[in-house]
């Protein structure tokens, strides 16, 4: 059986300090650190102990855990362990990178964001090369805020041509930036799947593989089947934990975020990114290490 399972534990801090995010420059308390370290410990037995499910994992915390010792090592751990296919983390990737040289890196692939507000250019370009260099599939991020036009255009321009440059849609609260014909264009130049990232899918009672071939797990193993359904569906702990992986209709009236809509069945989207639905790799710019 094939599972991707995204994780989403305890850890709610981030080094950088976007003002729109809430998590921006919030150290990790004791307690926090505790709790995290314990539950993702608890998470990584569990994969080491179902050996028949061959699994792909998708770390996507709240804020930034790459620098995190504790990740760095269960990355690494997980990469060496012949039932884990795949670990995808999403990053802002400003971590030192050293840690990759224990990984079995063929199994690694980053989601990366770029922040332009918070580092340079050239710098996040130098560690998208290490990780060209070690050989680490990864695609690259950003929000398409219109006063960041130039930067996104540069960026395309230094990066290779076989590395993806996805773009998000720009929201003030809840509302998607009225954007032009005009800038569109410009950011489908950019990103050819950008207007897929512009549109509310109308999901409930639509067939999706979350909840059937894709899940998310908390801090207490707390299985959904993704992270807008808060729904419990069971819990990895429980040795009947397999029973609850079913086909489910969506129970959300509308679907706008890439992690969640990629999963949904009559979108066609996983021939789209064969080889990298959770890295965010449409086949297009696949990219063998």
């Amino acid at each position: 059986m094939k599972l991707s399972v995204l994780y989403r534990g305890a850890l709610e801090t981030c080094n950088y300090a976007c003002t729109y995010c809430p998590f921006a420059k919030r150290p990790e308390t004791p307690e926090k650190r505790i709790q995290d370290t314990e539950s993702l410990q608890q998470f990584l037995d569990w994969v080491k102990r179902e050996q028949q499910v061959q699994f792909s994992v998708f770390f996507t915390p709240w804020g930034e855990a790459l620098p995190i010792p504790r990740y760095q090592q269960a990355i690494m751990e997980l990469s060496h362990l012949p039932h884990v296919q795949k670990v995808v983390m999403q990053t802002n990737l400003s971590s030192r990178l050293s840690f990759l040289q224990d990984c079995q890196t063929e199994k690694l692939a980053f989601w990366c964001t770029y922040h332009p507000s918070q580092v340079s250019r050239e710098k996040f370009l130098q560690q998208s090369r290490t990780l060209l260099e070690t050989g680490v599939r990864f695609s690259v991020g950003v929000v398409g805020r219109p006063g960041h036009f130039a930067e996104i255009e540069a960026l395309r321009a230094a990066l290779p041509a076989e590395v993806y440059l996805w773009v998000n849609a720009y929201h003030k609260g809840h509302q998607m930036y009225p954007y032009t014909p005009e800038q569109v264009g410009f950011l489908t130049g950019i990103d050819p799947l950008f207007e897929q990232n512009t549109r509310q899918y109308p999901s409930r009672g639509k067939a999706c593989f979350a909840g059937e071939t894709v899940i998310t797990v908390d801090e207490q193993g707390d299985i959904r089947r993704c992270h807008f359904v808060d729904q419990v569906l069971g819990n990895i702990h429980a040795p009947d934990w397999q029973e609850v992986l079913r086909p489910r209709a969506c129970s959300r009236r509308f679907c706008d975020c890439h992690i969640g809509y990629v999963h949904l069945k009559e979108l066609e989207l996983y021939p789209v990114f064969e080889g990298g639905v959770l890295e965010r790799i449409p086949a297009a710019f696949f990219r063998s290490p």
